[in-house]
């Protein structure tokens, strides 16, 4: 007997909705399949694209959000890193620059991958990687 397991959704806290929005549904791609009812406004939203699915939550409720991010909440985002199956991480590379987004080109992993690390709105990595060997 085992526990019949069909997929995962992480779960990431945000500190502006919209602005993870417009990062990750209109410069990646992900369509919003259902939110807390307030559009851009929502609370919750989980996104999919593709075989990925996964949800953003805001960290504070409207009246209770300060001006900008509090440190000691963000800096643990540095410990989540989101790994995405990526086909072509050069592409990707060259498309997200013409977006604005800071990062460095892919690199080769010793253990066979090429990864492109870069960071969200909020502060979590992100990998766009795929197998050296494998056809595209």
């Amino acid at each position: 007997m085992h526990v019949e397991i069909k997929g995962m959704s992480p779960l990431l806290s945000v500190f502006d909705m919209p602005t993870s929005l417009a990062f990750y549904r209109d410069v990646l791609g992900f369509k919003v399949i259902h939110d807390s009812g307030k559009g851009d406004n929502s609370g919750w939203v989980m996104l999919q694209g593709d075989d990925v699915t996964f949800m953003l939550n805001t960290a504070y409720d409207d009246d209770e959000r300060p001006d900008s991010p509090e440190p000691s909440h963000t800096a643990v985002h540095h410990d989540t890193c989101l790994y995405f199956g990526c086909p072509d991480p050069d592409a990707a590379y060259q498309y997200l620059k013409t977006k604005g987004i800071g990062l460095e080109p892919p690199v080769n992993a010793y253990y066979g991958m090429r990864q492109l690390y870069f960071h969200d709105p909020d502060g979590y990595s992100l990998c766009f990687q795929w197998p050296i060997d494998s056809a595209r």
